[in-house]
Formats: C-alpha cells, structure tokens, sequence
C-alpha cells in the first residue's frame, strides 16, 4: 500500500436549534444584522449533559456503520478539538471508550478551526508509514461552553457539532499531500482563553488575512495533488462565515465546483465544520464516489491546513 482513503463519513449535531430571532432576544442584536454580516441564519446547542466526546462518539459511530466495520478495526482514534472541558483523559480516550475500541492510540488535536484537516493529514501519514492500519479521524467542539452570550460580535457566530471519517491504506492514495502551516504573529486574531475559557476573535484581521493570502495556498494544496482548481467536483472550506467563504472559492478558481456554505445551518463549528459539511455534501449526494474535494481548515494559531481528498 502507497497511500490512504477515505472509506467513510458520519456527522452528528444536537437537537436543540438556536435561530437569531433566539439571539435577538438574549443580546443586542437583529436577523437582519447577523444574515448580512455573517451569513448565519441557524445554529445547534448542545446541552449540559452533551460533552464534546459525546458528540464526537455519534458522528464517529454514523461513519463506522456506514463504513461497515467493527469498533475492534480500528487501531488509531484522532479527535481534533480545542473546547475538551479536562486535560486528562483526551477526548480521543472517551470517545474510544464510548465506541468500546480496543486497545487503540488515541491522540487530541488541538489546532482549533483548522484541527480535522491537521488530524486527516496525521493519519494520512500514520497510515502510510505502517503505525496504524485504520484510524478514526473525528472533528468536534462544543463552542457554545467557551461562548461569551453577552458579546453579540461572537456569539452570534458559534455552534455545536461533530464530523467523521474513516481512514484506511488503499492501493491509490485518496488523500492528497497536505499545504499546512500557520502565521505565529497573528496567533492571537482567534483565540479560547481564560478562566473560564473564553471565544474572541479580531474578525476585520481574519478576514483580510482570509481572503488575500488564503487563495494562492489553497491553490498550491491543488498542485500538490496534481489538480488544477477547475478539477475540483466541490470546495469544503472552514465554515466560518459566508462573506468569506463565497469569495473565497471564487479566487481559488475553482469554477465547477460545488462549494459548502453548512456554516448558514450550522454556524461556526471549529473543528467539526468541514467533516460536517463534507458529509452532509455526500448524504444529500451533492457530491460521488471519487469526485476530487479540497478540504481547507483555517483559523485559530493562526493555522492553516489543506488537502485533495477523493470522496468514499
């Protein structure tokens, strides 16, 4: 085996929604100001009793049924969070315990909004030095426990959720050499920090940094797999806001090519915005089996990470 797949997906999101009519009576805020600014219209919370390992053990065990397999198949378990509540046990150690894994490794990745395309890219190579032979690679966070529901610039924009995929060796690599790196002097435009921990975020700096340097490293993730963005069957981007996301595919060139926009559903996940939206892509058959995807997290460190994956 030369390389690694993705076999399956799964996402799992809390029941409770929280519309902006919701936040209009909790903070100064309106419908209107949040859909024009951030394309928002809907976002899930989970409850009290719905820790971020819970949430990643749903959408982890939706991939796992689909991809037909057994708890006992898999040797590696990645969860990329940045909102786990303890230190010690990981949340990849909960979740392999909800999920009832044997004996697996179990690793944390804490690089917040661009964590499951960091995860994805460490069991890519995982897999194919031989360390493991399948792994489970879960993006989720519970944004709403590290919100600050006074502060209507970020409330607004949170939400709760998780994605999953299975990763195994393949004959024909189905995920393309990563584009990752960060930007250390601007690590603390996306911040949880505190105590208790808190979300802020310097937005206007985001977004410049977003829109202007974000397109031509997207476009290098494409050379990497050998693709032009013309090639590409769908764009599943951060689901951070609208008005950056739409331009955004725009600059990459990626003109026939489906583009994600969940975050107007699902607000601002962090970790779990891109498995979310790539397999809610897939189940409402928006994408096939082998179309070319660009996966590309951003954000918190400030980190960026990316890769061409070939749907399951």
């Amino acid at each position: 085996m030369n390389g690694s797949r993705i076999t399956a997906v799964g996402h799992y999101q809390p029941a409770k929604v929280l519309t902006n009519e919701d936040l209009a009576g909790m903070v100064d805020t309106s419908d209107e100001w949040i859909s024009t600014r951030v394309g928002i219209r809907t976002r899930r919370i989970a409850g009290p009793d719905e820790p971020v390992d819970e949430l990643a053990a749903h959408a982890a065990a939706k991939a796992l049924a689909t991809a037909g397999l057994a708890p006992a198949d898999i040797d590696l378990v990645l969860v990329a969070t940045s909102t786990a509540i303890d230190r010690s046990p990981n949340t990849a150690a909960r979740v392999a315990a909800r999920l009832g894994i044997p004996q697996p490794a179990a690793m944390d990745v804490n690089v917040v909004c661009a964590g499951f395309t960091h995860a994805l890219a460490t069991a890519d190579h995982t897999v194919r030095a031989g360390a493991a032979s399948r792994a489970l690679v879960i993006g989720a966070d519970k944004m709403s426990d590290v919100a600050d529901w006074t502060d209507r610039t970020t409330c607004v924009l949170v939400g709760d959720g998780a994605g999953a995929a299975v990763v195994e060796a393949s004959g024909q690599p189905g995920i393309g050499p990563v584009l990752w790196g960060s930007v250390p002097e601007m690590g603390q435009a996306v911040r949880i920090e505190g105590t208790p921990p808190r979300f802020a975020q310097e937005g206007q700096s985001v977004y410049r940094w977003a829109t202007t340097q974000l397109p031509p490293l997207a476009r290098r993730a494409c050379e990497r797999a050998g693709l032009a963005p013309e090639d590409l069957a769908a764009v599943v981007l951060h689901q951070a806001n609208l008005r950056i996301i739409e331009p955004l595919a725009q600059r990459i060139g990626a003109v026939n090519a489906v583009v994600a926009r969940d975050v107007s559903e699902s607000g601002n996940t962090s970790a779990a915005s891109i498995p979310l939206a790539f397999s809610k892509l897939l189940e409402q058959g928006r994408i096939s089996t082998g179309d070319p995807v660009l996966l590309f997290g951003f954000g918190g460190n400030l980190s960026y990470a990316g890769q061409v994956v070939r749907c399951p």
